[in-house]
């Protein structure tokens, strides 16, 4: 079973004036993440929006990754919706296309009672694309609080095309056990950037982020100076991370990293409802706190 190593970028959907997909910047993202050195996409999620996009749009976003990627890029293709039938339909779609893997969050209304009610609702979308890998999304702003270890002990069983989990939770001891599940049968890309560090130290060799959209370079930098020992490097590193980090809670992680974009010369747009869209001169200033952080420079 592949692993993905290195970084995975997490990349937004970029949406024009008229709130419309502008899939012409789906190219230029796609472009830059390979210059950067990232070894794939994953698409549609948090940081991209998915679940405010409709079950058309995230089609024809997903055909424009495959496109834009060019065999270039790992793409995982986020297909988890309110509904499992928009899941389903987005799944059997993504079994079509030229991607690693797909992958689901939990159900963030209606939600799981348990691990086997979890694995069951993974087993009938990841079954809709049965010749790709499926990643369950573990994310803490799903609601879905459930031991990711036991679901990937009881998933092995009942879901055949079953990669892992993207694993976006601070808890590090959880982080250890999944990664020890089948002894280390399952790929778990360590989700979290401004502890990506800790995340190399328990075990992490690939890791899916927002910021590295549009900062790779300082991300792949942190990933050599641990490889060779040198905790002052990374320390140091991590500075830029904070400073990066810190911009994105003033402001929120998807209307800010959106602006961050435009240090690449790329127009994302403004985040859907009911995510607030910054104004002109809290974009400006989020420029200016980025570009302060230093990470271009690298």
């Amino acid at each position: 079973m592949k692993k993905l190593t290195g970084l995975i970028a997490a990349p937004h959907t970029p949406f024009d004036i008229n709130n419309k997909v502008n899939f012409g910047a789906i190219d230029q993202i796609a472009e830059v993440l390979i210059a950067q050195g990232v070894k794939g996409a994953y698409v549609c999620g948090t940081t991209g929006e998915g679940i405010h996009c409709s079950v058309e749009e995230r089609k024809a976003i997903a055909e424009r990754w495959v496109k834009a990627a060019d065999g270039k890029l790992d793409l995982i293709l986020h297909t988890g919706a309110l509904s499992i039938v928009d899941a389903v339909e987005l799944t059997e779609h993504a079994e079509t296309l030229d991607i690693l893997a797909t992958s689901a969050i939990g159900p963030c209304f209606f939600k799981p009672g348990s691990v086997d009610d979890l694995v069951e609702y993974c087993a009938q979308i990841a079954a809709a694309a049965p010749s790709k890998g499926f990643y369950y999304y573990h994310s803490g702003m799903s609601g879905v609080n459930l031991d990711l270890e036991q679901f990937l002990i009881k998933g092995g069983e009942r879901i055949e095309n079953l990669s892992g989990a993207k694993f976006n939770n601070v808890d590090l001891y959880e982080y250890q056990r999944c990664v020890r599940v089948a002894n280390g049968k399952y790929d778990i890309p360590f989700g979290v950037d401004e502890f990506l560090p800790a995340g190399l130290a328990v075990g992490a060799v690939g890791a899916v982020g927002s910021t590295y959209n549009y900062a790779a370079p300082l991300y792949l930098e942190i990933i050599e100076a641990f490889n060779r020992g040198d905790q002052a490097k990374v320390t140091a590193l991590m500075d830029k991370v904070i400073a990066i980090i810190r911009v994105l809670v003033e402001y929120g992680g998807v209307a800010a990293g959106k602006v961050a974009m435009q240090l690449h010369g790329i127009d994302a747009g403004n985040p859907r409802t009911p995510i607030r869209s910054l104004t002109d001169a809290q974009k400006a200033d989020v420029l200016a706190k980025m570009r302060d952080a230093g990470f271009m420079n690298l």
